[in-house]
């Protein structure tokens, strides 16, 4: 079989219609629309929950928070769960990141089984089961950046000397006629950033990317985990990225009057966050918005410059591209900030899949507005690479019938789960951690929210796509109400833990106690007429001497 290799592009914090592919009507993202039109687009994927680090584990071991229980930023991701690695190392294939995973070790976890963190079996799941050519999860404030961080290293190494941390103060800061003004603050952040366009973050990761391709022998199949920190803030553009767009570019926000008014209260708190207030006005979205965009583009650029890299070397006859991100951004919409929410600008995300194979012909150029969840994606890797998807471990489904063209049944709704325990406002709310969670199941007619403590939230998305009606207290919506819940309650009582015992083996095992000879509830040797005799009680004496 022809070698097979997956780059595996994920962004962070891009919105699912920030592209043009997508419909914006003014970004230029020409590489990433060349790359849908010779892939599929799945317009209608939801992330499985809108934050970094709980999202990008389940793409990581392609199952749902509530299974692999990493529910927050900085949860360790414990250590018996099987990671990416531990699915397609198996099948030949290196996995390989440039890039961020935001992944945190299990460290009590080894500690109480006796794995050593610089063990084998410790490293590969600290990294989430990718062997770093350079992991940098991006994000290096002053009060917690460590002295390793390479691109840091890299920074100096290139004359930007003046700082401790120049990831911080000139990869993002810039320069105002007061001083150097932190990226973290947005009043300013439509000035260029105090590092040149190449020697930024995005150029540098791929840059690093092409650097790992350069050393491909050509033999040994390959996933490549390219990563982008941006656009996630601090929203800081080197230039010419900074002013490529304008507030004319910004199109308007999606959100109404009525949303403040009667709001479900646990939304209300989102909204009242600060990114919430900041990005509620339109100062703020004319002055930020540009900037995510030119972000955006200048990945895009990159995309470009990577493309034509392995075009020349071959590389795009036998690799499998995946685009996406790990959640999205609200930018003001519904008078949020940041993400953390369920509506669409926060829970759906972009994914491109392009396929060179033959029997993906049919499909490029293609649209999928099927229910596609970020844990697709793992069970997709394996069928690419010839592997069995394991039904008992892995909650996703392969995309590959769908790429390729098959009519095949689906999913009727999509799964998301965020955990607020560690949001600023938990104490208002009274309750403790373990009482922080909710839910958002989706199908294509309507959006539910289940949160304990607080009324339910409802969307008609056919009549109401951009999510501006609340009908969670609707009395005419009680029954749709109902399905919903429903909807959530099958899915919550799904097995999530059998994962030493496969279906297959579960088919073997049918009956089995009567094939052991274990038999329960016989009146006498006539109610076991028929069966095999090898089954039966044997008696067998101990000959004398």
């Amino acid at each position: 079989m022809a070698r097979r290799n997956i780059l595996f592009i994920m962004c962070d914090q891009l919105r699912f219609d920030y592209l043009g592919c997508t419909g914006h009507p003014t970004i230029k993202t020409p590489n990433i629309d060349a790359l849908a039109a010779r892939g599929v687009t799945f317009s209608n994927t939801y992330c499985q929950s809108p934050i970094c680090g709980p999202s990008r584990m389940s793409f990581y071991t392609g199952r749902y928070v509530s299974s692999h229980g990493s529910a927050s930023n900085f949860a360790p991701l414990r250590i018996g769960e099987r990671n990416i690695g531990h699915h397609l190392n198996p099948l030949g294939m290196r996995t390989v990141l440039v890039g961020k995973t935001h992944m945190i070790a299990d460290r009590e976890g080894m500690k109480r089984l006796g794995v050593e963190a610089d063990s084998a079996v410790g490293v590969h799941h600290a990294q989430a089961g990718f062997e770093t050519y350079e992991r940098d999860d991006g994000v290096h404030p002053d009060s917690m950046v460590r002295p390793d961080v390479v691109y840091n290293q890299y920074l100096r190494s290139k004359g930007y000397a003046e700082d401790d941390n120049p990831w911080h103060w000139v990869a993002n800061a810039v320069q105002t006629d007061e001083g150097v003004r932190s990226g973290f603050f947005n009043d300013c952040v439509d000035l260029p950033a105090r590092v040149t366009d190449e020697d930024s973050e995005t150029p540098y990761m791929t840059r690093r990317a092409m650097e790992f391709l350069a050393e491909d022998d050509g033999e040994k199949p390959w996933l490549l985990h390219l990563s982008y920190i941006k656009p996630h803030w601090p929203y800081v553009a080197p230039a010419p990225y900074n002013d490529m767009y304008s507030a004319e570019d910004v199109v308007p926000a999606i959100r109404s009057e009525g949303e403040l008014a009667d709001t479900n209260p646990l939304m209300k708190l989102f909204m009242e966050r600060v990114a919430g207030k900041t990005f509620g006005k339109d100062t703020a979205r004319e002055t930020v918005i540009p900037v995510y965009m030119g972000l955006i583009s200048q990945i895009d650029d990159q995309l470009g410059i990577l493309f034509e890299f392995m075009g020349k070397r071959g590389l795009l006859d036998d690799t499998m591209v995946v685009f996406t991100s790990d959640h999205g951004d609200y930018l003001g919409d519904h008078w949020m900030g940041d993400k953390d929410y369920f509506h669409n600008p926060s829970v759906r995300i972009p994914l491109i899949v392009a396929d060179p194979s033959e029997a993906a012909d049919t499909t490029r150029g293609t649209v999928d507005d099927s229910l596609v969840e970020a844990i697709d994606l793992l069970p997709t890797f394996i069928e690419h690479q010839g592997g069995e998807v394991a039904r008992n471990i892995l909650d996703g489904r392969s995309l590959m019938p769908r790429i390729r063209g098959e009519d095949i049944e689906w999913r009727s709704y999509s799964v998301s789960e965020y955990d607020y325990s560690c949001q600023v406002f938990r104490p208002e709310t009274g309750r403790m951690p373990l009482d922080c969670r909710t839910y958002m199941v989706a199908t294509e007619r309507w959006k539910y929210v289940h949160a304990p403590g607080y009324p339910p939230v409802l969307f008609d998305l056919e009549n109401d796509p951009d999510e501006l009606v609340d009908l969670g207290l609707s009395a005419e919506h009680k029954g749709v109400r109902q399905m919903m819940a429903d909807h959530l309650a099958d899915w919550a009582l799904r097995y999530r833990q059998r994962e030493t015992w496969s279906e297959e083996h579960n088919v073997r095992m049918t009956g089995m106690e009567e094939q052991l000879g274990v038999l329960i509830g016989y009146w006498n040797e006539g109610d076991a007429k028929g069966k095999d005799p090898g089954i039966l009680p044997k008696r067998r004496p101990v000959a004398g001497d």
